[in-house]
């Protein structure tokens, strides 16, 4: 993968390591931060807060961090660790699902994020199928990523806004009834956090 040209032009993925993954910590912060301001995550982030979560891809051993770079620019960004990384956030939305896998079998696709000018390109699926190759690697049974849960009247929504459904049910992804998370941030315009609900997907690699 490193180094792989995906695209005409430079457009290219590597998985980015040690000296790397440290290089590009504040380019990713500045991505997650700059792509999730928009529909329908509405995110007002800040840049530490961003580099001491992005830390966690540093530490551990089984996470993975992949980057998509224009030439030397980076212009997308796809993060995953176990689940049981995890375990805070997202034991208490799968303690009562019964047709959950245990924890230890997950590997969390925690986010992709590009920008709005490379999208269409198909480097969404190059993010899933870096990630998904990586858990199978590792011997995970079952990937899982999380979507923002918005009602179809909010007042942000933009006109034509298309939700990534179908994309992800396209890779075999469904949602896992029930299985909701809590996440607290602080949309933009607001002063104070306030809770938000994200949708486990799962499916079978």
């Amino acid at each position: 993968m490193t180094g792989a040209s995906d695209e005409p032009g430079g457009v290219h993925l590597r998985r980015l390591t040690g000296a790397d993954l440290e290089g590009a910590l504040d380019d990713v912060a500045r991505l997650r931060i700059e792509v999730f301001r928009a529909f329908p995550y509405l995110y007002d982030g800040d840049a530490a807060y961003e580099r001491d979560y992005l830390q966690t891809y540093r530490d551990s051993a089984d996470a993975i961090l992949i980057g998509a770079f224009d030439g030397t620019r980076l212009i997308g960004a796809a993060t995953g660790t176990p689940m049981a990384d995890h375990a805070d956030d997202f034991a208490a939305a799968l303690a009562d699902q019964p047709q959950a896998p245990d924890l230890s079998q997950i590997f969390y696709c925690a986010e992709s994020v590009l920008l709005p000018d490379y999208r269409g390109r198909g480097l969404g699926h190059a993010f899933f199928d870096a990630r998904e190759e990586h858990a199978r690697a590792l011997g995970f049974g079952y990937s899982a990523f999380c979507s923002v849960v918005r009602p179809a009247d909010h007042p942000r929504r933009p006109a034509g806004y298309r939700p990534l459904d179908t994309f992800w049910r396209g890779r075999g992804y469904a949602p896992l009834p029930g299985a909701v998370a809590h996440f607290d941030w602080r949309e933009v315009g607001a002063t104070e956090q306030s809770r938000h609900d994200l949708q486990l997907w799962m499916r079978r690699l």
